[in-house]
């Protein structure tokens, strides 16, 4: 697709000139002769650059600029004059024109100026798509009454500069949460810094919180910033809260009371203007009782509690859920768009969920790898669930399984009991295992062999153990495995 560009001058003359000039070096070149038909045409089909006068009737070059550089559609505007002056090339840079050509044009000029102004226009269309990638991976997702009571009390409590303390399960997306808190306040153009406080080693988390100076320890060979201060201006999310020590939550406690720290191994305080978010699937309140966290820091986080909804309590929003994570899949992958059947989303919708929306996610790019066709069916997302039941309570029963959610060291006790002791438990367990594979890979032993995370050869043999025979191969699955013919 060739590059275009939107020729405005009231010269018929410098138009056909320019047009010549740019239909050689290969660009599309559309022409206007006031700033009103220019915005019309842009608004019809976007240019990417526009050569734009200054002189112009009606419409003045310099108001329409801020026209073509606002919109959902902004160009590269290269302003042209033949009385320019200094003012007039200052002010239109600061309006946000890209460069400033003065009468007579030589055509290297043009040209290379042209060139540049597409790169730029290029790199910007590039940061606005992968913009429009980010929001959709950190999209809310949910029309169910939980989910709405939680948007709006985000949407009160973002403008605000509270600080919010998120809980709730495991995977239940307190992130998201977090990001619209920062999106939705005066800080949403400024950095937004994730900290996951359960990933970083005791010893390492100190810095990489504060930041060090040159020499403060063994192998600091440079002096470095720490998060609170590439968060200065902006937003800090503390995931994981919950798993920091005591040490460094007295430092964390400092920074929000007095907005100051200290970098390790440095006398000198540092001031920041900082947000803090944070979030823990712990009881807080519960650690505190047990002398694992500050009663004080507690307080100082919580001014905002708000809890994140289990994906059980908001069965209703799976199906939305479930779209959008395959839709995302497809337009990760750049591969055809795919369908759940009404079927499979009731599937998923009476499923329960127990890793909330991280595993609902994890399931269905599984179901978008595993199967065939433009549409997932019911009999895929059964069977998948029945493997993922057993990974997650191995038992001698389907009821076993269920009751191990509740109660998981005594059901898998009793499961253990029913089999008829521990080798027969896990035989039964390997067989079920084996056999949820091979349904959900349509009879494939590789496919099957590599969904469990072991060797083909090794899966052979389990196979011939348990007496399971390998099964004809379902159509519309995977392709046929000619290793086994």
């Amino acid at each position: 697709m060739s590059s275009r560009v939107l020729v405005v001058d009231d010269e018929k003359n410098i138009r056909r000139m320019l047009t010549i000039i740019l239909e050689s070096e290969g660009h599309s070149v559309r022409e206007a002769g006031t700033a009103e038909e220019a915005l019309a045409m842009h608004a019809d089909e976007p240019a990417q650059v526009v050569m734009l006068d200054v002189g112009l009737p009606g419409m003045g070059g310099m108001e329409a600029l801020q026209k073509f550089r606002s919109g959902e559609s902004p160009a590269a505007v290269l302003m042209i004059s033949g009385h320019a002056t200094v003012a007039t090339a200052v002010e239109a840079t600061r309006s946000g024109a890209f460069d400033f050509l003065e009468k007579p044009l030589s055509k290297d000029r043009v040209v290379l100026a042209v060139r540049n102004a597409l790169e730029m226009s290029t790199l910007g269309e590039q940061l606005g798509a992968h913009r429009a990638a980010v929001r959709r991976h950190h999209q809310i997702v949910g029309e169910s009454a939980p989910i709405r009571a939680l948007l709006a009390q985000v949407a009160k409590v973002a403008p605000t500069g509270a600080t919010v303390l998120l809980t709730g399960e495991s995977g239940t997306g307190k992130e998201l949460f977090a990001r619209a808190l920062h999106d939705g306040s005066p800080r949403a153009q400024r950095p937004f810094v994730k900290v996951n406080c359960a990933a970083i080693p005791e010893e390492l988390i100190e810095t990489e919180l504060f930041g060090c100076v040159k020499g403060a320890y063994t192998g600091a060979d440079r002096s470095r910033e720490g998060k609170f201060q590439q968060a200065d201006t902006g937003t800090i999310f503390l995931d994981e809260i919950g798993d920091m020590s005591l040490r460094v939550q007295a430092k964390v406690l400092r920074a929000l009371q007095e907005g100051e720290l200290e970098r390790v191994g440095d006398s000198r305080v540092t001031k920041v203007d900082v947000r803090v978010l944070a979030a823990t699937n712990k009881s807080l309140p519960a650690e505190v009782e047990a002398g694992r966290f500050r009663e004080d820091l507690f307080f100082r986080l919580s001014v905002i509690p708000l809890e994140v909804p289990p994906l059980r309590e908001r069965a209703s929003d799976v199906p939305a859920l479930a779209e959008h994570f395959l839709r995302l899949w497809s337009a990760d992958n750049d591969l055809p768009a795919r369908a759940l059947t009404s079927g499979a989303t009731a599937a998923l919708a009476a499923m329960p969920w127990r890793g909330n929306v991280r595993e609902l996610r994890n399931v269905i790019e599984r179901l978008a790898i595993l199967t065939e066709g433009a549409a997932i069916g019911e009999d895929a997302v059964r069977s998948l669930a029945a493997l993922s039941a057993l990974g997650r309570a191995p038992g001698a029963t389907a009821a076993a399984a269920a009751a191990a959610a509740a109660a998981p060291r005594e059901s898998v006790l009793d499961g253990v009991r029913a089999a008829g002791g521990l080798v027969a438990a896990r035989r039964d367990y390997e067989r079920r295992c084996i056999e949820a594979a091979l349904d959900v890979t349509g009879g494939n032993v590789s496919q099957a062999a590599q969904m469990l995370e072991i060797e083909r050869s090794n899966l052979h043999k389990k196979m011939q153990a348990l007496g399971l025979e390998a099964r004809p191969q379902r159509p519309g699955t995977f392709p046929n495995d000619e290793e086994e013919a």
